[in-house]
């Protein structure tokens, strides 16, 4: 975590396509939406697009924007919408505001928008996320700003554990992005929660991220009184692991993106990975949610983390959970540490069976198979920011 001499307006000049995360504290008030914060962030990111840089917009809100809704019309004001019916119902009616300001605020500029909604379960299919991904290109070949959030509406889960940091890092899998902007309330990460460590110190530059105990700094991974802290960290650490950047800033007051961008120190700049990781092995590791468990003894333990070796099965121990094949299961030494994700060339049942025995032993005891190892390397990312 120490500086070092990094030049930001080096890393970030040659910048071509951007995804910028903004959130409900940026964007939003106690009584709704904030329409001066739409305007200035619609300013920031048309004077970005004016410079020849695509730019794609994560955007929350619609949850915000569908609350005030409610009050306005109906009068029936609730203090929370803590239950997933609630929030998907406000997310519904609010959707359609937010969309429709943002698209006034950039139409100023001259610029289109697009509305993107997505779903990590409509994304874990190869065919729907390049069918995605292609759309997405499509836009941005239009000069077309699309502007992305979860279908609320339909999800069953990302209400409950899942956030828009988490998409928007999925994001730059998807459109080939060269940096992440992640514009929060707090004015960068600090090496303790200042709130309730007064003695708290910003951190410019996270040169390794990876080495990091994100959960310990930001005092456990659900602590709200760092902004989300812990969820923005995992989405830089999985944008670090693509060789993008990442750069958290507060997005309050008279941020401008475009000076940040050419130079000026201000809030925190995460460094990509020395090791970078395909997009394929990027997709595959954080567009599904692992069924299960596979504990590898030191032996496998070892060859996957030193020699990059495929995990065949005399190599596992043990299997938790009930899967089929090809499902994305953890990784996991004896000991529970998690080592990376994988896609499962056997169902759990047929682990279970094959665990502890040589490669030559399989077809006497499952039958004929097409492939020796439990997990191919080519389908498995270790160090895995799940």
């Amino acid at each position: 975590m120490t500086k070092t001499d990094v030049n930001r307006s080096t890393l970030l000049n040659d910048v071509r396509r951007v995804v910028v995360k903004v959130g409900s504290a940026v964007l939003a008030t106690e009584d709704g939406l904030n329409p001066a914060a739409i305007e200035r962030l619609a300013t920031q990111l048309s004077a970005l697009s004016d410079r020849g840089i695509d730019v794609v917009l994560v955007s929350s809100g619609a949850v915000a924007a569908g609350r005030q809704r409610i009050c306005e019309r109906t009068k029936k004001c609730q203090n929370n919408y803590n239950d997933m019916s609630s929030r998907q119902a406000a997310s519904a009616i609010g959707q359609g505001r937010l969309m429709h300001d943002y698209d006034e605020a950039f139409a100023k500029h001259g610029k289109v928008t697009a509305q993107v909604l997505l779903t990590r379960g409509g994304l874990k299919i190869r065919e729907r996320f390049l069918n995605a991904r292609n759309t997405m290109e499509r836009l941005l070949e239009w000069g077309v700003i699309p502007i992305v959030n979860e279908n609320d509406t339909v999800s069953t889960q990302e209400l409950e554990f899942g956030d828009n940091d988490t998409l928007g890092a999925m994001c730059l899998g998807l459109t080939g992005a060269n940096l992440f902007v992640n514009l929060t309330s707090a004015d960068g990460v600090f090496d303790k929660n200042p709130e309730n460590h007064p003695d708290a110190k910003s951190i410019p530059i996270i040169e390794n991220i990876c080495a990091l105990d994100i959960e310990s700094m930001c005092d456990g991974k659900t602590n709200v009184g760092t902004g989300g802290m812990y969820s923005k960290l995992r989405a830089a650490r999985r944008a670090a692991q693509l060789g993008v950047p990442t750069l958290i800033v507060s997005g309050k007051g008279e941020f401008d993106i475009i000076a940040a961008l050419e130079g000026e120190e201000c809030g925190t700049l995460v460094l990509p990975a020395g090791r970078t990781v395909s997009s394929k092995k990027f997709w595959l590791a954080y567009h599904d949610d692992p069924s299960g468990a596979i504990f590898v003894d030191k032996g496998a333990a070892g060859a996957l983390q030193t020699k990059g070796k495929s995990l065949l099965p005399i190599g596992i121990d043990a299997v938790d959970g009930c899967f089929e094949r090809g499902a994305l299961v953890f990784i996991k030494s004896m000991n529970g540490e998690e080592l990376g994700v994988g896609l499962s060339n056997f169902s759990s049942n047929e682990l279970e069976r094959i665990k502890g025995k040589r490669t030559t032993d399989l077809a006497d005891i499952i039958g004929p198979t097409s492939f020796d190892e439990a997990i191919h390397r080519d389908n498995m990312l270790l160090d895995a920011a799940i």
